[in-house]
């Protein structure tokens, strides 16, 4: 499609992302469908993981980071008795040990996960070092210091243990596991899986990961690529969803007309009345409207409300 045939759209699309695809890959596939100019996604999934990708267009963009903040629920499988350079089934082989313990020992280590913990985030990441990925650093042989980082596994569940055909009992390789994540930004369910391994002696890989959930956001409303593109142009258009979705999850601030002109030029409010929820530290952001219209984010405290991300009236 060429730029001529560009247009200014705005709204959310949820994508279901297939394994083999890169996110931003994914994002330009579906920017060429729609004839999009202006286009981000909300958050990174690995080539190998399948699953819920927002796609935020025109103005929707300015929302896409409360995509990176919210809570994430994946889905995920592990092979035990064998690690990787990359922690998942697209890395080159470590080490292989032998498989012996049973499914009480299983959901002891998993319960050792819950809650707050200090993860190293995986050589092959594309946190970046000096202005380059590390996973630069990872192809290229070295390995640098990583610091750790504060994360939370609100819930881990296991959802089957079973043996793999063909592979003999206590082999490496020989078990895996069926688990559900539910935690906070920046959680790398590869380092998890990786981690798992070591609490039970034989180490472990990823093999499969799938996100569901992001915030209020399921993949169960989200489309694939495939069905997009059997889809005609006033058809992919339909599935766009608006703005909100992507903010749905803050309370919710109703301007007058006077107040939501004050908010847009970058005005902070002095408000009389209470949004929903003020004690609760998610309550400080908040989404803000001029009667039915949204006009952008905010951040609320003891009264006081400021601005964060506008959209200007008339966009």
């Amino acid at each position: 499609m060429n730029k001529q045939a560009l247009q200014d759209i705005h709204g959310v699309l949820l994508l279901d992302k297939p394994s083999g695809w890169g996110s931003t890959d994914a994002l330009n596939r579906v920017k060429r469908l729609l004839g999009a100019r202006k286009a981000g996604h909300g958050g990174t999934l690995d080539p190998m993981a399948t699953g819920l990708l927002p796609l935020a267009f025109g103005l929707a963009t300015r929302f896409s980071h409360e995509s990176l903040e919210a809570q994430k629920t994946y889905s995920a499988r592990i092979l035990f008795g064998m690690t990787t350079d990359s922690a998942d089934a697209d890395g080159r082989p470590l080490a292989s040990l032998p498989v012996s313990f049973d499914e009480a020992a299983l959901r002891r280590v998993l319960a050792t996960f819950i809650g707050d913990l200090d993860q190293v985030p995986p050589m092959f990441s594309a946190l970046k070092r000096d202005g380059k990925p590390l996973y630069e650093y990872a192809r290229a042989g070295e390995t640098v210091e990583r610091e750790a980082r504060r994360v939370r596994i609100v819930s881990l569940d296991l959802l089957a243990l079973d043996a793999v055909p063909g592979v003999p009992t206590g082999d490496p390789g020989s078990l895996q596991a069926d688990i559900r994540v539910t935690c906070t930004k920046g959680t790398y369910i590869r380092t998890l899986a990786e981690d798992i391994g070591a609490g039970l002696g034989c180490g472990a890989h990823l093999i499969a990961l799938r996100r569901e959930r992001i915030g209020a956001l399921s993949v169960d409303k989200a489309v694939t690529i495939a069905e997009l593109e059997a889809l005609e142009p006033d058809a992919r258009m339909a599935r766009l969803m608006p703005a909100e979705v992507l903010i749905s999850a803050l309370p919710a601030v109703v301007l007058d007309e006077p107040h939501a002109r004050r908010f847009l030029h970058g005005q902070r409010l002095r408000l009389a009345a209470q949004c929903e929820s003020p004690d609760t530290a998610a309550a400080r952001r908040v989404r803000v409207y001029a009667g039915s219209d949204l006009i952008g984010t905010g951040t609320y405290d003891d009264g006081l409300l400021a601005p964060l991300r506008l959209i200007a009236q008339g966009a």
